[in-house]
């Protein structure tokens, strides 16, 4: 038994490197792993850049409103995606599984899903989302389909440790409000974009029922993040090449 928890604890100190923590959420971070945050979202990937462009691992949260409930999140990541790719086509995304899991760490309940292409052409994507307090959360974990068993465990490891909290002391008393009907509306006043928490109102997207607003702000966040860190992976891929480039003209 003693022999089997230190290989665990030494299997534990080789994959993680160090935790990381936001004012909503904290994990182990991957070995290698480094989190930045771009606009309101965290987006965390590999230091080395080959790395960057096979998977990528993106925190969202937003000021929690009537749509943010656990059944509407899972009743959302059953419906297959669509979205349009260049030359008129549609890219319909696979629905792997949607699932309610309890992650340990804290006894929290999230809907746990993972698509096929709902993202990006050629990879899964993972949702976990979760209410806490006055936030709604979400986390995705991205990867290409041809290294997707070489993520798997890590990945799976990263969700075991996962522990969500608001430290914003917004709203704490949600549910009470919400029983007596004083939940804030979409003008709400908070201000908390610098440490990863979205308080747009509107991003232009409809919600259900064909709304607009910030009660679908969560799904439109699930839908966009990874898309735009992929974008910034590659964006950061062609500088590096640029800058290459230019050495060997210099040495020419």
């Amino acid at each position: 038994m003693r022999l089997v928890l230190l290989v665990a604890i030494f299997i534990s100190n080789f994959v993680f490197a160090k935790s990381f923590t936001s004012e909503f959420l904290e994990f182990q971070l991957p070995r290698g792993w480094e989190c930045q945050l771009e606009g309101s979202e965290w987006v965390c990937q590999s230091s080395v850049d080959d790395k960057k462009k096979e998977a990528i691992i993106i925190l969202a949260a937003k000021k929690r409103g009537p749509q943010d409930e656990l059944a509407k999140y899972e009743a959302y990541l059953k419906r297959a995606k669509s979205f349009a790719l260049p030359g008129g086509k549609t890219q319909v995304s696979e629905v792997i599984y949607v699932k309610q899991k309890m992650i340990k760490t804290q006894d929290h309940p999230w809907v746990d899903s993972e698509h096929l292409a709902s993202e990006v052409p050629g990879f899964y994507t993972r949702y976990l989302a979760t209410v806490k307090g006055g936030l709604g959360v979400a986390i995705t974990f991205s990867v290409a389909k041809d290294v997707r068993d070489e993520y798997r465990n890590l990945f799976d490891s990263v969700v075991e440790t996962l522990k969500v909290f608001d430290k914003t002391g917004s709203n704490t008393n949600y549910d009470l409000a919400r029983k007596k009907g004083t939940v804030p509306g979409a003008g709400g006043e908070w201000d908390d974009s610098s440490i990863g928490i979205d308080t747009q109102v509107n991003k232009g997207g409809q919600g259900e029922n064909g709304k607009s607003g910030s009660d679908n702000t969560l799904y439109l966040i699930i839908a966009g993040v990874v898309v735009g860190g992929l974008l910034l992976a590659k964006k950061g891929k062609k500088k590096t090449k640029k800058k290459k480039k230019k050495k060997k003209k210099k040495k020419s």
